[in-house]
């Protein structure tokens, strides 16, 4: 439940290039934080549901509903678990709304739930008391920067070329020249991943599902000195959640789902759950409302 310092689950994926962000997860509020965030609804596109526990959806219909009477027209698409279109339903047909923009409902299973030129969206069960999804955002690796200067060096000029060489395509010029595009291109740059797990306990589909990911979002909802409560309620701990991030790989862990336990002047303080994880995985920060983390494009080296 929320606290005086803390809302519940909401995460905003923001894509820049495109600029639009995809939401995951929309606890009860997440419309009244998006207002005093820098945040667009109106570039608002997907949102992706991990399970449907209150805490993570009581927000959902308010903000459908917001988006449409403030005048937007783009289509809204909601991936979520079974169930997610019979809530979504229900609360439509008793609170009469109707959305003035197209919505489309996603039920999502183990696996690709969403694909486009530039971006992956997968899924994987995790283990929860209800059936949980986390998920995972892959984004399309890159060629690398096109040398002009080497491809006029070679006698070949802005045009069409250019496009294929710059895909690491072989051309034959009309000399009869046979050019590897790929030479002509430095180090490929290295798409990057963006992994959400909550609601769970320690479980090794959210270690699959993390490989090698440049953020996980995992939770962590009790303290290791509170085990027991993490194991009988399927949550995690601190300790589960490092283990998930050092098992994995991954390059950066972000701790979020607290327990209301856990506030400064209690036993055990917010501070006390980042240094239990960073005993097994430094590479730890603990989220915060309205925290922002940008995550870093990275190339690959050289090998000859």
């Amino acid at each position: 439940m929320p606290t005086r310092q803390r809302n519940v689950s909401s995460v905003a994926l923001r894509l820049a290039q495109r600029a639009e962000w995809w939401m995951f997860d929309c606890g009860e509020a997440t419309q009244h934080q998006i207002l005093h965030s820098d945040l667009k609804i109106s570039q608002l596109r997907r949102i992706f549901i991990t399970h449907l526990h209150g805490d993570h959806i009581f927000g959902l219909m308010g903000l459908l509903a917001s988006y449409g009477m403030a005048g937007n027209s783009h289509s809204i698409d909601v991936y979520g678990p079974p169930g997610i279109e019979e809530y979504i339903g229900a609360c439509t047909r008793y609170s009469e709304t109707r959305f003035a923009y197209p919505i489309e409902i996603h039920t999502v299973g183990p696996g690709e739930v969403y694909k486009d030129e530039e971006f992956t969206v997968s899924c994987n069960l995790l283990k929860h008391r209800i059936t949980a999804f986390g998920y995972r955002v892959s984004e399309q690796d890159r060629p690398g920067r096109f040398d002009v200067e080497k491809a006029t060096a070679l006698g070949i000029h802005p045009g069409p070329l250019y496009g294929r060489l710059k895909r690491g395509e072989q051309i034959t010029l009309a000399d009869g020249r046979r050019v590897n595009g790929a030479e002509l291109c430095g180090p490929p740059v290295i798409g990057r991943k963006i992994v959400y797990c909550t609601d769970t306990t320690y479980c090794k589909t959210a270690v699959e599902l993390a490989r090698d990911a440049d953020v996980l979002i995992h939770e962590a909802t009790f303290s290791s000195q509170d085990t027991e409560n993490a194991r009988r309620s399927m949550h995690s701990t601190t300790e589960m959640a490092a283990r998930v991030a050092h098992e994995a790989g991954v390059k950066q862990l972000i701790l979020t789902h607290l327990s209301p336990r856990y506030v400064p002047g209690n036993t055990i303080e917010p501070d006390d759950l980042l240094r239990e994880a960073r005993v097994i995985f430094p590479d730890t920060e603990l989220a915060y409302d309205f925290m922002s983390f940008e995550i870093p494009r990275h190339q690959t080296a050289l090998h000859t």
